[in-house]
């Protein structure tokens, strides 16, 4: 397969894809089934995420993403996770989108600078909407898709 091969992400990134869902920040900009165009407008609105998502097969993925993730880290963005879920590729949960909506990832990642961080303070939002029993929702879901990443291979464009 031409391209690099990402990485898994941070489990926070899947966790901030299913908010921009919610906040209804992903715009698919054309779907030819396999081929999917779209845009990701970041959490302050500042920014946006031009993604790319062919499916080769149902394993196998090339994606792009001008997102800090997916161009310098070599993981597979939030951005492009979130299309992924869009176009069912990888199973959505409303209750948990809906637990995710309104948080200011960036900001939070620029006040804590470490995910670890983040995640205990976006786990204190969930709480604070729906108990220790959506935080496990939140949790066991972010479990899942990450097995699910884990058994992709999704190869960069770029």
């Amino acid at each position: 397969m031409e391209g690099r091969l990402l990485r898994a992400p941070p489990k926070i990134k899947i966790l901030e894809a299913a908010g921009s869902i919610a906040d209804g920040r992903v715009k698919i900009l054309e779907d030819k089934g396999s081929k999917v165009r779209a845009v990701v407008e970041s959490s302050m609105g500042d920014r946006s995420y031009n993604v790319t998502l062919e499916i080769v097969n149902p394993k196998v993925f090339i994606a792009s993403s001008n997102d800090n993730g997916t161009r310098f880290r070599g993981y597979i963005g939030y951005p492009i996770i979130s299309v992924m879920m869009i176009k069912g590729v990888i199973p959505r949960n409303r209750e948990v989108e809906e637990s995710l909506r309104g948080i200011p990832w960036r900001v939070l990642n620029e006040q804590f600078k470490s995910y670890e961080k983040v995640l205990e303070e976006v786990t204190r939002s969930i709480e604070a909407k729906g108990g220790k029993h959506l935080v496990v929702k939140v949790k066991e879901y972010a479990d899942n898709v990450m097995k699910d990443l884990l058994r992709y291979k999704v190869y960069s464009r770029e």
